[in-house]
């Protein structure tokens, strides 16, 4: 999840609003049951910061990650646990459900504050062979907190380039008129298919990008979905001393939809 939200040439075309194609519903999950769906989740349990410097223990406990009012709760704390000082969850459907292709959206409620990194995002599932950039990311939402960044949301793609391999990635934001993301839920999607993928908050598109040559290979494959929630690293930075904990990622329901013919 390496961001610096570089500016690129890229082709771009008018980005349109969503839904205007008919979707049908393929794969939800609305948080309803008692207990995650460990048929299609893997909570992870690692310390190893994501290869981003973060500053987080991902932990399977039900004070960082569980089920509560039809609601996923993702929770982070300020709390010594084995080599770091914060804790939280992250999970993710890699090798048990993955799609190339179609819409997918989550409605969440984000937390707020320096050092917060809340994310929604997707992988390719091959990146246990050929390793990341070449696997392809597609993230769908992402904020780092503090001042006006509690306000804003990231998209972005990364990927590698053709000629050496190395990483390229292409993004842009939306910010909101008034208030902050942890004020309310908003429903955050892309919609991709074998052409472009676009990306939304609240039905409103604010990026689209051009998939459709040689170089954008890996978004033409299937991929897997992930949620988690990062304290500190390389992009948010560190937490300060006014950022509030336990804090909470909410979501309330993750759906993916795939485009009628």
């Amino acid at each position: 999840m390496t961001k610096i939200i570089a500016v690129l040439l890229f082709l771009t075309t008018l980005c349109v609003k969503g839904q205007e194609s008919k979707y049908q519903l393929i794969w939800a999950d609305e948080f309803n049951q008692s207990y995650l769906d460990t048929n299609y989740w893997t909570i992870e349990v690692n310390g190893h910061g994501g290869g981003n410097n973060e500053l987080q223990y991902y932990t399977d406990r039900a004070s960082n990650i569980r089920l509560e009012n039809g609601l996923l709760v993702i929770e982070a704390h300020q709390e010594p646990f084995l080599e770091k000082q914060y804790t939280s969850a992250r999970i993710k459907t890699q090798k048990k459900a993955f799609w190339k292709y179609g819409r997918f959206e989550a409605r969440m409620k984000l937390p707020y504050g320096q050092g917060m990194w809340p994310a929604f995002w997707m992988l390719g599932e091959n990146i246990s062979s050929v390793g990341w950039p070449k696997c392809g990311e597609i993230d769908i939402m992402e904020m780092i907190g503090g001042n006006a960044n509690d306000s804003t949301v990231y998209s972005t793609l990364h990927w590698a380039n053709i000629e050496d391999g190395g990483h390229k990635q292409h993004g842009d934001t939306l910010k909101l008129i008034s208030g902050k993301l942890a004020d309310d839920f908003h429903v955050y999607a892309v919609e991709w298919d074998e052409k472009t993928i676009k990306a939304f908050c609240d039905n409103a598109c604010f990026f689209i990008i051009d998939i459709n040559s040689p170089e954008m290979h890996a978004f033409h494959n299937n991929f897997f979905i992930i949620l988690n929630y990062a304290v500190g690293g390389n992009w948010p930075g560190s937490p300060i001393e006014t950022t509030v904990f336990p804090q909470k990622m909410q979501v309330d329901y993750v759906r993916v939809y795939k485009k009628h013919d």
